[in-house]
């Protein structure tokens, strides 16, 4: 039987499950996950799609699409992060913050070009991304 994860926006109006294990889980140091997190890095698990549900409240979530490569989904009514799609991926990022029950456990760390808060903590540290998700596969020194 599959470990099945809760998680909610910041009041609750909208509510989701994944199910199973996630197919990586990191850090993200890009300006626009940086922005849109109000943060310095943003913590991602990556889910293929039909791992994930919208239990309650479909009608109140809302997706921001800057750029083709995410699909940023929020509640309309606390304004709360709740996922992003990469459907370029087949993937979708849920916040690790989204689902307080998993435990976090990084294993890279992308966009790492652009951090504004160098970590030290043994992962790899990707300039981009990994050559089999598009990007170059560099990696950056500690």
């Amino acid at each position: 039987m599959s470990q099945i994860y809760k998680g909610s926006c910041f009041c609750g109006e909208v509510q989701i499950e994944v199910e199973g294990v996630p197919e990586g889980m990191g850090y993200c140091h890009c300006a626009s996950c940086r922005s849109w997190s109000a943060g310095p890095v943003n913590t991602f698990t990556l889910w293929k799609p039909e791992a994930v549900s919208v239990v309650k409240g479909a009608d109140k979530l809302a997706t921001f699409e800057k750029t083709p490569n995410s699909q940023r989904q929020f509640c309309t009514v606390c304004g709360g992060h709740v996922m992003t799609g990469h459907e370029g991926l087949s993937l979708i990022d849920v916040y690790a913050a989204t689902i307080p029950s998993i435990s976090f456990e990084a294993g890279l760390h992308v966009n790492y070009a652009e951090t504004v808060l160098p970590m030290k903590d043994g992962l790899p540290k990707f300039a981009d991304f990994p050559t089999d998700f598009g990007g170059t596969g560099d990696l950056i020194d500690e």
